[in-house]
């Protein structure tokens, strides 16, 4: 690796953790998470770009903390800051909702399209939504696994849907309350 300035912006941080229900990558660009991925995950590091140094660096040190009080079950209080590097602006807006989501609850795709629609005046598909849901670069810290089918099925989570439903029950969501279902299709 050289010294000259375009090799250091370039250059990005990865490290690793160790979650209760799998190894998660982290990701950064020095300063945001740009990135946390299951191990062999679908589109697993699909974002990392350039050269990527195995070292801690402040914000991931962060995120791992943030990672400490969620899978103790505690809604963690500090807003980690984010980079959707290479992501389209619709998938931003996308992230930014998942975003709002509160610990503990959950919504629909076509929720998520509804209030696109409203703020933008843009037809947008569920499909299109449950799109961006899939490519979530930051899994967890943006919590796409708080996203459910119309009729509160389980479908899809890049990570899992096993992954999926332990992060719902770590959150508190009752699954036989809320009439979420395993999605059939999915063979489970």
């Amino acid at each position: 690796m050289t010294n000259n300035a375009a090799d250091r912006c370039e250059t990005g941080y990865i490290c690793k953790y160790l979650s209760p229900i799998g190894l998660i990558t982290l990701a950064s660009n020095g300063t945001a998470v740009t990135g946390a991925w299951f191990e062999g995950q679908k589109y697993y590091a699909s974002t990392l770009k350039g050269a990527y140094e195995e070292k801690e660096v402040p914000v991931l040190s962060r995120a791992k903390l943030w990672l400490d009080a969620y899978f103790a079950g505690v809604q963690p209080r500090e807003e980690l800051p984010l980079a959707f590097e290479g992501c389209s602006p619709f998938r931003k807006k996308v992230y930014e909702i998942l975003l709002g989501i509160p610990f503990g609850s959950t919504t629909t795709y076509g929720e998520i399209a509804r209030r696109i629609e409203a703020e933008s005046g843009a037809k947008t598909s569920a499909r299109a939504v449950g799109g961006a849901v899939g490519h979530n670069p930051v899994s967890i810290i943006v919590p796409c696994h708080r996203v459910l089918g119309k009729d509160g099925s389980l479908t899809g989570y890049a990570g899992g849907i096993e992954r999926k439903i332990a992060l719902l029950r770590l959150e508190g969501v009752d699954a036989d309350r809320r009439g979420i279902t395993k999605n059939k299709a999915a063979g489970i």
